[in-house]
């Protein structure tokens, strides 16, 4: 009868994704170091769940699968505590068993360690075991629970790694259908946009021909925007190949972006770079125009006409970025929180889905940096980068 502890047990094998599968060469190669450790021809990773045991990595025997009523390890696997017999013959919980008995196999010398997940669940054993009586000892034990707890660990990095696949997986999907949402009406607004700076009327408007000029500047770098987060979701976060990176510039195209924000608001947003951003130049623009856009729109909420000091400079290790603001600040208990998918400030009258510091985030990783808030000289918040430098772009010394 299946327990609720076999269905759990069941649940998380199957997140490990080991079962029915080749077997993994790291845990291959684990197995090889049990049984030359204990100095026995045979070692074996099981993996028990209610009905089957699994020989997901062997050496000296080729991997095969048996009932629970017929392991040895299904007996032992559930406590927790390393199993170590010399002879099975006379070891009353294995005398009867078919791997002893000779139907199966004829064990005498038998020893393992649980695999024992982080949650508690214990899912099987690293075994190993000989035709002859043998001992085991204590350096040896030793040796044996290390490696089962290796096991584990491999096993949990598989599952994070099946985890991250889907995670991006998901996220490319989110992508592309944003992608797809958001081109149609930007190829609308390009379309219109190339029909009014046409007009006939604008050759004696020059103010309105300036605006659309910036609106078609504008719609390009949306739709470049688009297709290179749309790669950069594809590809999971591989580090970009990085390019020379003038903030100023970038600044200059930032503004022109978020016209009508800074217009409405009054804000101020000053430059202050010491030395050039090594990057992707797209995702950079893209980091920024989020750091900015945010203290923006948040001083403003906020009841302040917003200022903004963006500041680029070197670092013992590489480059810093800071974006300062004099806006209401993040409380030291939600400068972590904020930059979840989908999570707000404390302000949520402010406009925004909570995507912004999330995005940062990930680009910041994605060039092999960091990212946190803390308190601004302007009073409000500071968000710092720090990105990693090389020697690619620093004078050659003569």
């Amino acid at each position: 009868m299946n327990t609720a502890q076999d269905a759990t047990r069941r649940e998380v094998i199957a997140q490990y994704g080991v079962v029915g599968e080749p077997p993994e060469p790291d845990l291959e190669g684990l197995v090889h170091l049990a049984a030359t450790i204990s100095g026995v021809p045979t070692a074996v990773i099981n993996i028990i769940d209610d009905r089957h045991q699994h020989q997901i990595a062997t050496v000296g025997i080729a991997p095969s699968v048996c009932t629970r009523e017929d392991s040895m390890c299904a007996v032992v696997f559930e406590d927790a505590d390393r199993v170590v017999v010399s002879d099975a013959r006379r070891d009353e919980r294995f005398a009867r068993n078919p791997f002893v008995t000779g139907d199966i196999a004829r064990i005498r010398f038998y020893a393992s360690s649980p695999l024992v997940t982080p949650g508690g669940v214990p899912i099987g054993t690293l075994c190993v075991f000989d035709d002859d009586p043998r001992e085991l000892t204590d350096e040896q034990g030793a040796a044996l629970d290390v490696l089962a707890h290796q096991v584990v660990d491999v096993l949990e990095l598989r599952r994070l790694a099946r985890e991250l696949q889907r995670s991006n997986e998901a996220l490319e999907g989110f992508a592309r259908q944003v992608s797809h949402d958001l081109r149609n009406p930007l190829t609308a607004i390009s379309g219109f946009l190339e029909l009014a700076v046409d007009a006939p009327e604008l050759a004696d408007a020059p103010v309105a021909a300036r605006a659309i000029e910036r609106a078609e500047a504008a719609a390009d770098r949306m739709s470049t925007m688009l297709d290179d987060l749309l790669a950069f979701a594809r590809i999971g976060g591989v580090p970009p190949t990085p390019v020379r990176v003038d903030v100023a510039d970038l600044l200059e195209e930032i503004q022109d972006d978020l016209h009508a924000a800074l217009g409405e608001t009054g804000a101020h947003v000053a430059v202050s770079a010491d030395a050039d951003l090594e990057g992707d130049r797209t995702m950079l623009r893209v980091l920024v125009e989020n750091l900015v856009a945010n203290a923006v729109k948040f001083a403003a909420a906020s009841g302040t006409r917003p200022r903004v000091e963006v500041r680029v400079e070197r670092s013992a290790s590489g480059m810093r970025l800071t974006v300062d603001d004099n806006g209401p600040g993040v409380p030291v208990a939600d400068r972590e929180r904020v930059f979840g998918l989908m999570e707000r400030g404390q302000n949520v009258t402010a406009p925004g889905l909570g995507l912004g510091l999330a995005t940062c985030r990930r680009i910041v990783e994605a060039h092999g940096g960091q990212i946190g808030i803390s308190d601004s000289p302007l009073g409000g918040a500071r968000i710092w980068v720090a990105l990693p430098g090389s020697r690619r772009f620093e004078p050659v010394a003569l």
